[in-house]
């Protein structure tokens, strides 16, 4: 059986371990957006990098909707 990435992202979406990964990302997302405070000129770019990876994760993931899903075993 073959999935797409939006059907394997459907099927995961049921899984209360899934949503607690997903969250982990959320957070070193959180993390890596604080980081930005102290950073140099030198490690803002890969910093925003990492933001970005993060955010497309998310994004993918239907972040805001897992959350919903899953709120009483994430929070």
């Amino acid at each position: 059986m073959n999935l797409s990435l939006e059907e394997a992202l459907k099927f995961l979406q049921n899984h209360q371990h899934f949503a607690v990964f997903i969250k982990t990302i959320h957070l070193l997302r959180e993390e890596a957006i604080s980081e930005l405070h102290n950073a140099s000129s030198d490690s803002i770019q890969q910093i925003s990098g990492r933001i970005i990876t993060y955010d497309q994760i998310l994004q993918m993931s239907n972040w805001d909707k897992l959350r919903d899903i899953h709120k009483e075993y994430i929070s």
